[in-house]
């Protein structure tokens, strides 16, 4: 028989397994699917997430799977291939095995694919970042690059001068007459210097990245690259049950209330499934509205159809 659980969770990152720790506090059967492949693995610390702050991204996970232990939640590293909506939600799983579930939440969260450049994959994390938020303070008043991807790339640059007075814009395949007036003003003004030019690969010394070089052989010296991944959400689950998308610069996201409740009944939605901006503080409060509500949800519905018995 297809075992039922009152919530699956899909996704095991910070909103999954917050979502999972109200929920097992709130003595509802849970089962956490995750795949295993959080965003900010490559990462070796994360920051700005208060008590947290510098914990090892790994570390992290390891204590929230132990607390969603003690209250009876289940984890199983697996991916869900397949969601199908009748009376309960039918979760197929890749490994075989098929479970049901009354209510959803969907923390499959999203994956930063890289630019074509030689050596950033290799060093993603490390020195070539992508939110000064995360990793600013740590690389304060170094050298920094920033590599544009669009025009719109001038706001990181604008941004990461907070953190160092000595960053060069690097165009990249982006051509100057791209620029704004307004653009080229604030740049001026922050003290970045627009460097045009398409960006040919990394210079890297002792495992550590030294510089920029360009296509026609110049280099930079820079110990800091920063860029914007192009976001890819994994929202195929969600397409699948038929969850009404918007389109945003970074993707399409799924249209969610101010608890995470999709336009799917029952089938909530947190983290950087709903937005590319959700560091990991956002994800874990997101989880933990979705849960809350949920619990009210099933208690509500559960009285209605006592009632009516």
């Amino acid at each position: 028989m297809t075992e039922k659980y009152a919530v699956v969770v899909i996704g095991g990152g910070a909103a999954g397994l917050s979502a999972a720790l109200v929920l097992g506090r709130a003595r509802h059967r849970t089962l956490v699917v995750d795949a295993g492949e959080p965003r900010n693995a490559p990462a070796a610390h994360m920051q700005g997430y208060l008590t947290r702050d510098g914990m090892p991204p790994a570390e992290f996970l390891a204590l929230g799977r132990e607390e969603i232990a003690r209250y009876g939640v289940e984890l199983l590293r697996d991916r869900v291939v397949e969601v199908t909506r009748g009376e309960d939600f039918t979760v197929v799983l890749a490994g075989g095995r098929t479970v049901r579930a009354r209510r959803l939440v969907v923390a499959t969260g999203l994956k930063d694919e890289l630019p074509g450049v030689a050596g950033v994959a290799e060093r993603f994390g490390r020195d070539v970042l992508h939110c000064p938020f995360c990793h600013g303070w740590e690389m304060r008043d170094q050298p920094f690059g920033v590599l544009a991807s669009s025009p719109a790339s001038v706001h990181q640059a604008l941004m990461v001068s907070q953190w160092s007075k000595d960053v060069r814009f690097f165009l990249h395949t982006v051509a100057e007459e791209e620029l704004s007036d307004e653009d080229l003003r604030r740049l001026a003004t922050a003290g970045v210097e627009v460097v045009p030019g398409e960006v040919a690969g990394l210079v890297v010394e002792d495992d550590r990245l030294t510089g920029v070089r360009l296509a026609d052989g110049a280099e930079h010296a820079r110990s800091v690259l920063f860029l914007a991944p192009r976001a890819v959400p994994q929202t195929g689950l969600l397409e699948g049950l038929g969850a009404e998308l918007h389109e945003t610069p970074f993707g399409a996201y799924p249209v969610v209330d101010a608890t995470g409740l999709t336009t799917v009944p029952g089938v909530w939605a947190a983290g950087n499934a709903i937005g590319f901006a959700e560091q990991v503080v956002h994800a874990a409060s997101g989880g933990y509205r979705a849960a809350s509500a949920i619990v009210g949800d099933l208690l509500m519905s559960d009285l209605d159809a006592a009632a009516q018995v």
